[in-house]
Parts: structure tokens; sequence; C-alpha cells
């Protein structure tokens, strides 16, 4: 299995538009690649694209609230992993 690190939680959903919002615990770039995991949750993709404040990011850090486009439903309280 692939090494990979904790790098957020979920703390919303929007299952309209398929955005989650992330509050990163560690640096999370365009391009990464992230599972996100929970108790009824299991997802893998790619980072596309990510904004802050609805401003569009290449790199965002620890402490920032990050919104991406998921590929499917994402629940408060998954854990995000690069990977």
């Amino acid at each position: 299995m692939a090494e990979r690190s904790a790098v957020g939680k979920v703390t919303h959903y929007f299952d309209r538009i398929g955005v989650a919002v992330l509050r990163l615990s560690a640096t999370l770039k365009v391009g990464d690649g992230i599972e996100i995991e929970g108790k009824d949750t299991k997802l893998a993709q790619k980072v596309e694209s990510m904004q802050v404040n609805h401003k569009g990011m290449e790199t965002c850090k620890a402490g920032e609230e990050v919104a991406i486009k998921v590929d499917s439903a994402v629940h408060e309280g998954d854990t995000v992993y690069k990977v």
C-alpha cells in the first residue's frame, strides 16, 4: 500500500455542487493524490483545483479551510490523506 499521511478533515459537504470543505493539518497542492475515508466513505482522486474564499489556489497550508471538487459524496468528519 502506498505511503499516506493525514492532511485534514472534511468540515462540510455541499452535495448539490459536489464540493467538500477541508480544514488542513498539512500542506496540500493541486495535483496531489488524496484519499478521503470515514465510516461510510472511501474515495480516491486527484486534487484538480482548490479555492479559499472563492479564490483559486495552487498550494494551501495547515490551518486553512479549502474547498475542493470531489468525485462522490463525503461526510463531515471524514479524514483526508495525501497518497
